[in-house]
């Protein structure tokens, strides 16, 4: 390893401790009711200054665009599940729904050695109803937007692992921006849901409620959404400790190139197990 990758290791893991300070800051001030607020109105996607500072990662996140990195993608999540439902992970292959149209699946790898480090699968409305619109029926201020539900989520182990999923994140969010989505839609079981609220994620349904999952093994989930639109200005007004690092930070090893993933199909079915699994 080289001294500039050591140095940007070390980098990421001292990122790593302070994100997981932040997140302990958070979920405290959300106890205290410190986020605690209206729902913002609508708004049409502002004008943004652009980020003011530039910082590089020893990975790379990317939409999927070919057969050997979607086999990638299937090795992450195969790795993450493992840590969580392990008989189900064996069974793990390409889904089908990883093609349809409307979807982009990120994928995170090393630079050293370009293994897979974390992935996440984004599903539109724009073609076909939301998975979690087959479990539930969306209230009529959300159902009627254009939509995106974060589904199959997985990071390594460790340190690594919380920053990629940290920036898997913010990939999320700049890759709703591009395709100017009116909400991200997200299912959490708990305690995974409290980190959506520390991101300022709205209860769907109201005061914590955990609904059985149709579409994730009738498992109890909280439905939580983010309103891209203002998510800015209403991190800037929290003073969310993460504002700067997401919001005016430009990570040029985020590349959100639309792909294209008509290639050859070698497909299971979307199976009925819980989807955001988290890699800790």
């Amino acid at each position: 390893m080289t001294f500039a990758q050591t140095r940007a290791c070390h980098g990421v893991l001292l990122l790593a401790k302070k994100w997981g300070n932040t997140m302990e800051q958070l979920n405290h001030a959300i106890e205290s009711d410190a986020f605690c607020g209206e729902r913002a109105g609508r708004l049409e996607l502002a004008a943004v200054q652009p980020p003011s500072k530039r910082e590089s990662m020893p990975f790379t996140i990317r939409i999927v665009s070919a057969e050997e990195e979607l086999l990638k993608v299937v090795e992450m999540r195969r790795k993450a599940y493992g840590r969580h439902l392990p008989e189900f992970a064996e069974k793990m292959g390409i889904e089908e729904c990883d093609r349809d149209r409307g979807t982009a699946i990120l994928l995170a790898e090393s630079k050293l050695d370009g293994a897979p480090l974390g992935t996440m699968r984004i599903q539109t409305n724009e073609y076909t109803p939301l998975g979690v619109q087959h479990s539930v029926r969306l209230p009529q201020w959300l159902d009627s937007g254009r939509l995106a539900e974060a589904t199959r989520l997985g990071v390594a182990g460790g340190g690594v692992g919380r920053v990629v999923k940290m920036m898997l994140f913010k990939a999320l969010f700049l890759y709703c921006e591009q395709q100017q989505i009116d909400w991200m839609v997200i299912t959490a079981r708990s305690p995974l849901d409290r980190e959506y609220e520390a991101m300022l994620f709205e209860d769907v349904f109201g005061d914590g409620q955990f609904i059985p999952m149709a579409h994730v093994g009738n498992l109890p989930h909280r439905v939580l959404a983010g309103e891209v639109g203002v998510a800015r200005r209403r991190w800037e007004e929290a003073k969310h400790p993460l504002y700067e690092f997401v919001f005016k930070t430009h990570h040029p090893d985020i590349d959100l190139r639309p792909a294209d993933l008509s290639f050859g199909r070698e497909t299971v079915g979307c199976p009925v197990v819980p989807q955001v699994i988290y890699g800790r």
